[in-house]
């Protein structure tokens, strides 16, 4: 399987976040959003202009920006 960022998945794509490169107070506000290794996401959608995109994670919706989306590390399925 492959180890692409966040914000290079398909619309409709599924993954495992493998890791979260951010620190400080991104990296923070990323893990506080639930944006963990080991959780399932799924790429839900993405803007007319590609930012932001929407995925579901631990049954909620969650929206991110492109500049968040490149610091998770995801394995797609």
């Amino acid at each position: 399987m492959a180890t692409i960022k966040l914000r290079e998945m398909q619309v409709n794509q599924a993954g495992v976040i493998v890791s979260v490169k951010g620190t400080g107070e991104l990296g923070r506000r990323i893990r506080d959003m639930g944006l963990v290794p080991g959780k399932q996401i799924k790429v839900q959608g993405k803007a007319p202009l590609l930012d932001p995109v929407c995925l579901r994670i631990m049954g909620f919706t969650l929206t991110l920006r492109n500049n968040e989306a490149d610091y998770i590390l995801v394995e797609v399925n």
